[in-house]
């Protein structure tokens, strides 16, 4: 790319950056948790429509994607689980297309009273941009959209089509990458600016979520024996996941990004209900769980070990060997993804065009990491052959309380962005 293109792009980023905060700080108050995410989808399907893009909106159905490679089964309703794609359609087909995608869905923000300032008021303190989802991820997702808006200032246009995707159920299943897929969208390659401080994702583990259901027989706590106790039946089971957990983790079974990683897959115990009074001895219990997998790990044989490991543990036990506990898959059943296993021509065109961008920002070469959870790239990498990139800001506290994005690193991620999507694509006039 010739110097004084990149300057001008540069030089948009910087000029359109202000605008960028203010766009960023008003998608973070949308508060968009699991259902909760028309406002906020509205607001993107908007800023495209202003911006020329043709816009698809859509209510994911899960009869079209249950049958896909990558689905993650549901509990609750999709009724308005709805994704929006901006469409650029180029004039002259030179370079290569791509996918711009991020996430629009963002977890709970827990207890109010734990948050310095509401989670959906976000606020700007030096250089820190605070709120529940600045981070993850929606500072990305708002970098895509500023990234195309700094070629454009710049005078020019993308030269081959790019899809910027703002989807939901990412933190929870991934079904709304997949729609996109059964939707017919595809690219030459996939960046997704996902918040892991401004390096290159190579790895990162796939996730199970499951619950594990107990029956116990009530009674009165005066006669507690008679009775079992199904929250301390959970005991033992959980003992038992964690010494799965141990088993997975050790080096034989590491994908080779891991190795060095001596716990890389992390079980976590995340909800537990039961019983329904102080004085009775809890007749149920149901703990929900999430466990990772390595790329490459078959999720049915994670599956069966699992239910196996459950089994055993509970012929252990003199209740739960006559009540034997059942297992409830919801959510996340996500294969683990490896970019570094993608020896291809545009995997590692993709690659390189995104380190020259990293570099021209930074005076820095591109870092590459593995990373212990999941992102929306397996569905583009393993099921549509198309490379997907993670390169993101630099956030801190994202899932916990104070969730910040660094204004900063935000501004140099656009700006690589804007240079990768120049060099991936080409540039035409606008």
């Amino acid at each position: 790319m010739e110097k004084d293109i990149a300057l001008k792009i540069l030089s948009a980023v910087e000029a359109n950056f202000d605008k960028q905060t203010d766009f960023l700080s008003e998608l973070v108050s949308h508060p968009s948790t699991r259902g909760q995410e028309q406002s906020a989808q509205a607001y993107m399907a908007d800023a495209l429509l202003e911006r020329g893009y043709s816009v698809d909106r859509w209510q994911i159905n899960v009869d079209d994607i249950r049958h896909l490679p990558g689905f993650s089964p549901v509990i609750g309703s999709y009724d308005d689980a709805v994704n929006v794609v901006g469409t650029h359609k180029s004039a002259t087909s030179k370079g290569r297309s791509l996918i711009l995608n991020g996430h629009i869905d963002v977890v709970p923000a827990g207890p109010l009273d734990m948050w310095e300032t509401p989670p959906f008021s976000p606020k700007v303190e030096g250089d820190w941009l605070y709120g529940r989802g600045a981070g993850d991820m929606k500072a990305g997702l708002v970098a895509n959209l500023f990234a195309l808006d700094a070629l454009r200032s710049a005078g020019f246009a993308p030269a081959a089509d790019v899809f910027f995707q703002s989807v939901v159920e990412e933190e929870c299943t991934g079904n709304g990458a997949l729609a996109c897929l059964q939707r017919g969208y595809k690219a030459d390659a996939v960046l997704i600016p996902e918040p892991f401080d401004e390096t290159l994702v190579k790895a990162q583990t796939g996730v199970i979520w499951f619950q594990v259901h107990l029956k116990g027989l009530p009674t009165h706590v005066a006669y507690a024996g008679d009775g079992a106790n199904a929250i301390e039946a959970a005991v033992p089971l959980i003992n038992a996941l964690h010494a799965l957990e141990k088993r997975w983790n050790a080096p034989e079974h590491r994908h080779h990004d891991f190795a060095h990683h001596d716990h890389a897959l992390n079980l976590n115990v995340g909800k537990i209900v039961g019983g329904d009074w102080a004085s009775s001895v809890p007749a149920w219990c149901v703990f929900d769980v999430r466990m990772g997998v390595f790329p490459g790990q078959d999720l049915e044989a994670a599956r069966a070990d699992i239910e196996a490991t459950l089994l055993q543990a509970a012929e252990e036990n003199s209740f739960l060997r006559e009540n034997k506990p059942t297992v409830v898959y919801h959510g996340f059943m996500a294969e683990g993804y490896a970019l570094s296993d993608d020896k291809s021509e545009p995997a590692s065109s993709a690659i390189k065009a995104l380190g020259a961008a990293h570099r021209a920002v930074t005076d820095k070469d591109l870092e590459q990491m593995a990373i212990t959870c999941t992102t929306d790239t397996r569905f583009f990498g393993l099921y549509a052959n198309t490379p997907a990139l993670v390169y993101g800001p630099h956030a801190e506290a994202i899932h916990g309380f104070n969730e910040r994005v660094s204004l900063e690193s935000v501004k140099r991620v656009t700006k690589a962005t804007a240079l990768f999507i120049a060099d991936w694509c080409g540039l035409e006039a606008q």
